[in-house]
C-alpha cells in the first residue's frame, strides 16, 4: 500500500505525547487506519459519535490573529487627513490659539471614533459573509450521505471528493484516483496524482478524478494547520477610486491656485504668515476626501448586507460597483434558466433490449454520492420501477466520472462472478464508442430529433464485457422544466438594460426550445461564433449582438465568449457552476457562481449565490445601481461643496481684506457636513433603469456650475450683511455670519443634489434627514451660544439666513440642477 507523500516528524514536539499520533496516522495502513480511527466504511459515523468527537477535537478550524482594536483605533490618526488636523493643533498651539486647538482636538477625537466604529460594523459584515461561504463537505454519515460544513467534520469521517472541491481536512485516500493541485500550500504548480493509501492536504484543490476517503486531521492538527477558507474577501481598487483620484488632484489644483492669489495678497497687505497657515490648511484639507474611507465602508457594508438577506454574497467588493454598470449577462441554463431538476421522460429500448435493461445499465453509470443531477434521475427512475429488485448483488469495481472531454460516465461492475462495464452520455460519445457507423450514427441522432424539439435532452446507455466493444442498449430522454419565473426574471434584466445571453452544452434544438419559451428566441451555435471570429470583419460582433444565447458549449468555450463581449465594449457578467468556468468568471467583470457551484467556482467568483434562479442577480443589479448613485450623489456634493468653501473664503478675502471664517470655525463646518453626508450611503434612491457609466463628464459639469452658483449667491449675502448691517466694523458677527451661510447652504444643497430630478421627487432617508437636521441644529446652537470667535446672532437673523439658503439651494438651484442634467446627462432622468 502506498504511503502518504509527508510524515511531518520534525512538527511534532516531543513534550506533547497526545501528537504522537500524527505521523503515524498518515502511514499506517488503510485498514489499520480505519482501525485507529474506528469507522465502518460501509455506514460513516453516528451522529452521536461525530458530537462526542468534536467535544474532544474541536471544530475543523484554526483560529484567526486578529490585530488588537486598540492598534486599530490608533491607526485611525495616521494618514493625510489626520496628519493635516495635527498639523494645525500644532501651529495653534505654537501660536497661542487655544480655544482652536480644543475644537481641532476634539474633531480629530470624534473622526477617529466615528472611522473605527464604522469600521468595526463592516468588519462584522465581511465576517458573517466568510461564515456564510465556509466550504461544504459530502459525509457519509449513519449510511447516509450528506452535506455538512467542512468546519464540523471530525476525524474518522467518510467523506467524497469530486473535482473543484477544495480538500477540508488532511484526508487519506481509500478508493479512486485523483490529480490535485497544491500550489496554494507548497508553491508547486504542477498537479500531484494521489492513489488511495496517500493523503490530500487540507486546503488543496482536486483537478481530476474522484474518489472517497477518511479524514485522519482536522484544524490546528492538518500538516499545513492552516483554515479551508472558500474564497477570501478582496478588496480591488475600485474604478470610482481612480475617478476620484483625479476629481482630488484637480480640487487641489482649484483651491492651491485661489490660495495662492490668497496667500500673496495677504502678504501685499502684511498679514503675518503664521496667522495665514492655520486656514489654509485647513482650507486644502477640505479638498481631501476626509469622510471618503467612511462613506465607501457604509456603503459597501450596507449593500452586501442587504443582498445577503437576498441571497447574493458579495466575495469581492467591487463587484456591486461593476454589477452597476453591467450591460450583458451570461447565464448557465441548468438551474438558472432550468429548475435543475431533471427526471427520466422516457425510455426506447434499442435491438432486443427491455426499458428494464436501459434504466439498470443507466443506473450502475451512475453514483448517488456525487449528486449528479443527471446521476440521481437514473438512480430515481430505478428505484420508482424497482429495477434492482430480485436482481443478484452487483459489486462496482471501478468508476469513471463524467469529463467534458469524454462526455460520458462509465463504470465496470461484477455479477455472479462475470464482470461488464457499463456507460451513459452524449448520444455520439456513446455510438462511436459502441463502434457505429456514421449512417448508423446519423439515423440515432435524428430519432431523438423529435425529442430535441421538445426541450428534452436524450442520452445513450451501453452495456458489454469488461474489455473489448459495448453494444448500444437504449436511449433515455430527460427533461428540466424551466424555473416558473425565468421568463418575467429575463424580461425584468431587459427592462434594467441588461441583454441576457443563455449558454448551454444542450444540442441547438433543445436549447431553442427552452430558450424561446423564456424569452429568448435567437439561440446560435457557438461554433458559428468561433467561425466567425476567425474571419476578418464585424462578422463576430455582429453575431455577438444578435444572439440570445450559444448552445453546444464546451466550458473552455464560454471563456471566449466572455472575451469576445469585452472586446467588444460590453461589461460582461457571467454565471458558472463548474471547475471548467473558473477562468471565465474570473475574465467576467462580475463572476456569479450559482447556488450549485463547487468549490474552485466559488471561489473564483465575485459573486456567489445562495439560491437558485435569476432573482438575486436582479437585486444584485438594483442594488449595485443603488450604491453607484450614493457615490456618485457624494462626489457631486464634495465638488460643489469644495468649490463653494475655497471660492467663498478667497474672493471674501480679496474683497474685504478679512478673513471672514477662522481655521476651527470652518473645521467645524466641514466636520459636520462631511460626517452628516456619509449617511448618503442609506439614503432613498430608485435604480436606473439603464447600466451606469463612470464616464460623469456631464455630472461634473453640473456639480461645478452648482458649485459657483452658490458661490454668487453667498457673496451676495455677504455684501448685504457688509453694507448694510454693520458687518465692516464688526468682524466677530462677520465670522459668525460667513459660518452659517456655508453651513446653511452645505446642508440644503445637499437635500437637493440627492435626487436627479426635482429634490421633492423622494423622501431622503430618515439616517440622511438625522444627520442633516442635527448638523443645522447642533450649529446653530453652538452660535446662539456663543462659541470663540463666533458671537451670536440673534433668531431673527438667524432664520432669515436659513430662508435665503432655502429658497437658493431648494429653489433657484434645484431647477438649475434638473434643466443642466436634462440637458448633460439626459439618461440619469429618463
Amino acid at each position: 500500500m502506498p504511503t502518504a507523500t509527508h510524515t511531518p516528524e520534525t512538527k511534532i514536539p516531543l513534550s506533547k505525547p497526545a501528537t504522537a499520533k500524527k505521523p503515524d496516522i498518515a502511514s499506517m495502513s488503510l485498514p489499520d487506519t480505519l482501525a485507529a480511527l474506528q469507522v465502518n466504511l460501509e455506514t460513516g459515523l453516528a451522529h452521536g459519535e461525530v458530537h462526542n468527537r468534536q467535544k474532544q477535537h474541536g471544530y475543523n478550524e484554526v483560529a484567526e490573529r486578529k490585530e488588537h482594536p486598540i492598534l486599530k483605533f490608533l491607526r485611525k490618526f495616521w494618514g493625510l487627513s489626520a496628519w493635516m488636523l495635527e498639523s494645525i493643533m500644532l501651529l495653534s498651539l505654537v501660536l497661542g490659539h487655544y480655544s482652536d486647538l480644543a475644537v481641532v482636538s476634539a474633531l480629530l477625537l470624534i473622526n477617529a471614533v466615528l472611522g473605527f466604529a464604522q469600521d468595526r460594523r463592516a468588519a462584522g459584515v465581511m465576517v458573517t459573509l466568510r461564515r456564510r461561504l465556509q466550504v461544504s463537505a459530502r459525509v457519509l454519515r449513519d449510511a447516509n450521505w450528506q452535506l455538512v460544513p467542512a468546519r464540523e467534520l471530525v476525524p474518522g469521517e467518510i467523506v467524497r471528493v469530486r473535482p473543484g472541491d477544495i480538500i477540508p481536512a488532511d484526508v487519506k485516500v481509500l478508493s479512486g484516483t485523483l490529480a490535485v493541485d497544491q500550489s496554494a500550500l507548497t508553491g508547486e504548480s504542477k498537479d500531484v496524482d494521489k492513489a488511495p493509501g496517500e493523503v490530500l492536504s487540507s486546503g488543496s484543490i482536486v483537478r481530476r478524478g474522484e474518489g472517497n476517503g477518511v479524514v485522519i486531521l482536522t484544524g490546528a492538527n492538518t500538516y499545513f494547520g492552516r483554515t479551508t477558507q472558500l474564497v477570501q474577501i478582496a478588496s480591488p481598487k475600485l474604478h470610482i477610486e481612480a475617478v476620484i483620484a483625479k476629481l482630488v488632484r484637480w480640487l487641489f489644483l482649484i483651491v492651491g491656485s485661489l490660495l495662492s492669489v490668497v496667500v500673496v495678497a495677504s502678504l501685499i497687505r502684511g498679514t503675518p504668515l503664521l496667522e495665514m497657515i492655520p486656514l489654509v490648511l485647513v482650507l486644502l484639507s477640505s479638498a481631501v476626501p476626509m469622510a471618503l474611507p467612511v462613506m465607501f465602508t457604509v456603503s459597501m457594508a450596507i449593500g452586501s448586507a442587504q443582498l445577503a438577506k437576498r441571497g447574493v454574497l458579495v466575495t469581492r467588493l467591487s463587484a456591486s460597483e461593476d454589477a452597476a454598470t453591467m450591460d450583458v449577462l451570461c447565464v448557465d441554463k441548468t438551474g438558472t434558466i432550468t429548475m435543475n431538476q431533471l427526471a427520466v421522460t422516457g425510455v426506447i429500448p434499442l435491438e432486443h433490449s427491455t426499458e428494464a435493461d436501459v434504466l439498470f445499465a443507466g443506473a450502475l453509470a451512475s453514483q448517488e454520492s456525487n449528486q449528479d443531477p443527471i446521476d440521481l434521475a437514473f438512480l430515481a427512475a430505478a428505484k420508482q420501477r424497482r429495477i434492482f429488485d430480485n436482481i443478484p448483488k452487483v459489486t462496482p469495481i471501478s468508476f469513471a466520472p463524467f469529463d467534458v472531454k469524454n462526455r460520458r460516465t462509465e463504470a465496470v461492475l461484477e455479477q455472479n462472478g462475470q464482470r461488464f462495464r457499463v456507460m451513459k452520455g452524449a448520444v455520439r460519445t456513446i455510438a462511436d464508442a459502441c463502434g457505429l457507423s456514421p449512417p448508423a450514427i446519423e439515423a440515432l441522432e435524428a430519432r431523438v430529433g423529435e425529442s430535441a424539439a421538445k426541450g428534452y435532452r436524450a442520452l445513450a446507455v451501453a452495456r458489454g464485457p469488461e474489455t473489448g466493444v459495448v453494444g448500444l442498449v437504449g436511449l433515455v430522454t430527460l427533461y428540466d422544466p424551466p424555473r416558473p419565473d425565468a421568463k418575467s426574471l429575463i424580461a425584468a434584466l431587459h427592462d434594467l438594460g441588461v441583454q441576457v445571453k443563455m449558454l448551454t452544452g444542450d444540442a441547438l434544438a433543445v436549447a431553442k426550445e427552452i430558450a424561446q419559451g423564456v424569452g429568448l428566441p435567437n439561440i446560435q451555435r457557438v461554433a458559428d461564433l468561433k467561425t466567425a471570429s476567425a474571419r476578418p470583419g464585424n462578422d463576430a460582433i455582429d453575431l455577438l449582438a444578435g444572439a440570445d444565447g450559444f448552445a453546444e458549449v464546451f466550458p473552455e468555450d464560454k471563456y471566449i465568449v466572455v472575451q469576445r463581449l469585452q472586446a467588444a465594449g460590453h461589461v460582461v457578467g457571467m454565471t458558472g457552476d463548474g471547475v471548467n468556468d473558473a477562468p471565465a468568471l474570473r475574465q467576467a467583470e462580475v463572476g456569479i457562481a450559482v447556488s450549485t457551484a463547487t468549490d474552485v467556482a466559488k471561489g473564483a467568483a465575485s459573486v456567489v449565490l445562495t439560491e437558485p434562479g435569476l432573482t438575486n442577480i436582479v437585486a444584485l443589479i438594483e442594488q449595485g445601481r443603488i450604491i453607484y448613485q450614493h457615490v456618485l450623489t457624494w462626489i457631486i456634493n464634495k465638488i460643489s461643496s469644495t468649490i463653494l468653501k475655497s471660492t467663498f473664503v478667497a474672493v471674501a478675502f480679496l474683497a474685504t481684506g478679512e478673513f471672514v471664517v477662522s481655521a476651527s470655525a470652518m473645521l467645524l463646518l466641514v466636520f459636520l457636513m462631511d460626517f452628516a453626508t456619509i449617511a448618503l450611503a442609506t439614503d432613498r434612491v430608485r435604480p436606473s433603469k439603464r447600466p451606469e457609466t463612470w464616464a460623469i463628464g456631464g455630472f461634473v459639469t453640473v456639480s461645478v456650475a452648482l458649485g459657483l452658483a452658490m458661490v454668487g449667491e453667498t457673496l451676495l449675502l455677504l455684501w448685504i450683511g457688509w453694507s448694510s448691517f454693520g458687518l465692516a466694523t464688526d468682524t466677530n458677527a462677520l465670522y459668525t455670519l460667513s459660518f452659517l451661510v456655508l453651513l446653511f447652504f452645505g446642508a440644503l444643497s445637499t437635500v437637493s443634489r440627492r435626487e436627479r430630478r426635482w429634490f421633492w421627487s423622494t423622501r431622503p432617508s430618515w439616517p440622511l434627514a438625522a444627520g442633516l437636521s442635527a448638523g443645522v441644529l447642533a450649529g446653530a446652537i453652538l452660535t446662539r451660544v456663543g462659541l470663540p470667535g463666533l458671537p451670536p446672532l440673534s433668531w431673527p437673523q438667524t432664520l432669515a439666513i436659513f430662508a435665503y439658503a432655502a429658497v437658493s439651494c431648494l429653489l433657484v438651484n434645484d431647477a438649475v440642477k434638473v434643466l443642466l442634467i436634462r440637458r448633460l446627462v439626459p439618461a440619469a432622468v429618463a
